[in-house]
């Protein structure tokens, strides 16, 4: 049985079907990866994970426990917690408050060992602890995102197009956290644009074109695929 296990997933927007029966599977412990062109669906796989974009037809279970039916803070508190696209960090507050959040379900954990573990992958997020996050650099704001995520204490991290907008250097940076968090024990499902990172980073990697799982394999075997290397490579 696998972490997470989703099957046939239908999710709308209104009228308009964005999902048409997606399925896949993420083993403890993996780096899988979505990849697709913008519209393809892959955020919206996310957000029909972490319970804000509600499937209408199909499962999502994980450990063993559907969860297609809970509301995003019962799936935050089950084990779940996401790094959303463009970072959505609270520009007034600080970086320091922004962290906080993300262990609100926690309620009144201590918190101090998490915040310090967050600040030893990001020591740039220590630096800034008591400024605003809308006064951060692009990158800053997804490293912030990534550290939020990572207070609830997720045993599968979800992580939505973290190098969307970022500076090259600090693109580099942030996939070497992302390897640092996976080889600490945690679970990924990463959603990327930029395939040459992501499938650098993962094991597995499925590819969504219009709301369906066109191909799957390992990341190295889908590299090597030309319809791959032509559509998401460069080459």
């Amino acid at each position: 049985m696998a972490l997470l296990e989703v099957e046939g997933i239908h999710t709308f927007y209104g009228s308009i079907e964005a999902l048409r029966g997606v399925s896949l599977e993420v083993e403890a412990g993996e780096v899988v990866t979505i990849i697709g062109s913008n519209g393809a669906g892959k955020s919206t796989t996310l957000r029909s994970i972490s319970g804000l974009s509600a499937p209408r037809r199909g499962s999502i279970r994980f450990d063993g426990a559907e969860i297609s039916e809970l509301g995003p803070s019962e799936i935050v508190a089950r084990g779940i917690s996401q790094a959303p696209e463009g970072r959505r960090c609270f520009p007034r507050m600080t970086v320091r408050e922004n962290l906080e959040l993300g262990a609100y379900v926690r309620g009144r954990a201590e918190l101090g060992p998490d915040i310090a573990r967050v600040f030893e992958l990001f020591p740039r997020l220590r630096e800034r602890q008591s400024q605003k996050a809308g006064t951060m650099s692009g990158g800053e704001q997804q490293m912030l995102a990534i550290g939020r995520a990572l207070m609830a204490r997720p045993r599968l991290l979800l992580l939505d197009e973290p190098s969307m907008g970022i500076a090259p250097l600090l693109v580099e940076r942030i996939y070497a956290t992302i390897a640092e968090i996976s080889e600490s024990g945690t679970t990924i499902l990463l959603v990327e644009q930029n395939a040459n990172y992501a499938l650098g980073a993962s094991r597995r990697g499925y590819v969504l074109e219009t709301g369906r799982v066109v191909l799957e394999g390992e990341s190295a075997t889908l590299r090597e695929n030309p319809d791959v290397q032509k559509a998401y490579l460069g080459t």
